[in-house]
């Protein structure tokens, strides 16, 4: 622990301890060793990494969601997800779940561009008949239900133990994270970034920001012109099915042009209205509207009846103007690297898109088993 008015010096300082830095900051920690402090720490302005959007997640493994980019990532994410490194995990970070893309009579141009995305990208998915998709969806209404497309390759993410295990995976390799570490000052001096926290003051070479909805007033804060950043609030709701036969069982449903989606979750349905409103950032809280939309939107599509709503919250998810990450060295500020941006694809992509991070910071090649150019990446594109 640094003296008072002494910093803590490491190779990496890391501002965001939600999934993108802490995957970010384990593949970092991997790379260049221990030593010092520590070869990378981790900021965390909250009591508990990942409050915000991290630990408010409904993600599945998804191959074919998002553009060309996130599509790559999130294939290159999967053998990390399927087999974790000894000692990551105490069990398996993914079930099988499948996902069903379904459309009403007035949707089907829609699920017919989803299709050739699908096929046009390698997604291992086609399209099922009604009779099938009411076989592995009992609860969809048939008179709702025009076409589906179904992806069996789909995977449940186990987002806690994931997070988790990068955080662990940190430790080990020699990095820290330092929670209720609020950034309240961040400027460069003589090479070196020294942000001044809740915690203490700590200086490195390098500072990645990773703060997500955050992101843009960190950069404020070092006087880096933001990327225009927004951060977007979805509603999720939990409920009982009312229904005794395997609910468990059932895939992922998402409506083609996503105006909703539900999963069941231990004995309950999680459901979401795919609310994507602009708010500052903030602890956000599940609005009403959306909550009845999500409700009725379920309804509408399934033979469910939403009697009790068991739970509700909402997170933030947090986009780039052109809902790609934001990844690499500011051209406009020496040392001053983004990690921004993931919208709805963070938790997916983490394995890859940390590995790509670690790489980018250290000046090294974006590894070869991930097809990224770091020119789709960059924050420069933005600038």
């Amino acid at each position: 622990m640094n003296s008072p008015g002494e910093a803590a010096r490491c190779a990496f300082l890391v501002i965001g301890g939600g999934i993108a830095g802490a995957s970010a900051a384990y593949a970092l920690a991997g790379r260049i060793g221990g030593g010092g402090d520590g070869p990378v720490v981790v900021l965390e302005r909250e009591r508990a990494a990942g409050y915000h959007s991290t630990g408010r997640s409904v993600t599945l493994y998804l191959e074919s969601y998002g553009n060309a980019v996130i599509r790559t990532l999130v294939k290159a994410s999967r053998a990390f997800l399927a087999e974790p490194p000894a000692g990551f995990a105490e069990h398996s970070l993914l079930a099988p779940r499948g996902a069903m893309m379904i459309a009403r009579a007035d949707q089907g141009e829609a699920l017919d561009a989803e299709l050739d995305l699908a096929r046009s990208t390698g997604v291992e998915a086609r399209e099922i008949d009604k009779a099938e998709a009411l076989i592995r969806h009992p609860a969809l209404d048939p008179d709702y239900l025009a076409r589906a497309m179904f992806e069996p390759d789909s995977m449940d993410i186990d987002v806690h133990a994931l997070h988790q295990g990068f955080l662990r995976g940190l430790s080990a390799r020699g990095g820290r994270l330092v929670t209720d570490a609020e950034v309240e000052g961040l400027e460069r001096r003589r090479g070196l970034w020294r942000a001044l926290t809740r915690a203490g003051a700590f200086e490195a070479p390098v500072v990645l920001d990773a703060a997500g909805a955050w992101a843009d007033g960190v950069a404020r804060l070092a006087g880096v012109p933001p990327l225009g950043l927004v951060p977007k609030r979805r509603t999720v709701i939990s409920f009982d099915p009312g229904r005794q036969d395997d609910v468990g069982a059932w895939p992922m449903v998402i409506d083609v042009d996503e105006e909703f989606y539900f999963k069941p979750d231990a004995g309950r349905v999680l459901a979401s209205p795919a609310d994507q409103t602009p708010v500052p950032p903030s602890d956000v809280q599940p609005e009403e509207l959306d909550i009845a939309l999500a409700v009725d939107r379920i309804e509408r599509a399934t033979t469910l009846s939403v009697r009790r709503i068991e739970n509700k919250w909402a997170g933030l998810r947090t986009f780039a103007p052109d809902d790609t990450p934001a990844v690499g060295m500011d051209p406009r500020a020496e040392g001053f690297f983004w990690l921004a941006g993931q919208g709805g694809y963070g938790i997916m992509t983490s394995p890859a898109l940390g590995r790509v991070a670690a790489a980018l910071a250290l000046g090294a090649p974006v590894p070869a088993d991930i097809a990224v150019d770091p020119a789709e990446l960059s924050p420069a594109r933005l600038v």
